[in-house]
C-alpha cells in the first residue's frame, strides 16, 4: 500500500520578521513538536546567504516530513552548515543541502 502526503509550499520575504510566519505555517500543517523550530533554523539559514525571497516547502508521507528551505543563489558553507545546523541535526532524522545547493532540508520522523 503506498503512503499518502501532503506538500505545501510558500514564498516568504527574505527577512527577519518573516521567521515567526515560517514556525506558525509549520505548526498549522504538520503536527510534529520540533517541526517549527527545524523550519525555523532551516530560513535563518538561507537568510544568513541574502536571499530577498526564501522558498519554503513541507512534504509528508506516512510519518516522515521533509522540510526544505531554498533560495536563489548558491549557499556558501557557513550559511549551509552555521551554528543553526546542530539544532537541525539533533532534531532530525537526516539533514543536508539540496543538490542544486540553493538550500538546505531536513528529514524528520513522527515519533522521534
Amino acid at each position: 500500500m503506498p503512503e499518502s502526503g501532503h506538500t505545501w509550499r510558500k514564498a516568504f520575504k527574505g527577512e527577519t520578521i518573516e521567521a515567526a510566519h515560517v514556525r506558525l505555517w509549520t505548526a498549522g500543517r504538520v503536527a510534529h513538536p520540533d517541526a517549527p523550530t527545524v523550519a525555523n533554523e532551516l530560513y535563518i539559514a538561507i537568510l544568513g546567504s541574502g536571499a530577498p525571497v526564501i522558498e519554503m516547502e513541507l512534504s509528508t508521507a506516512g510519518a516522515r516530513i521533509r522540510i526544505t528551505a531554498t533560495g536563489q543563489d548558491p549557499l556558501l558553507l557557513h550559511h549551509s552548515h552555521g551554528p543553526g545546523w546542530r539544532i537541525v541535526a539533533g532534531l532530525s532524522a537526516q539533514s543536508g543541502t539540496t543538490t542544486d545547493g540553493r538550500g538546505v532540508w531536513a528529514l524528520m520522523e513522527a515519533g522521534r
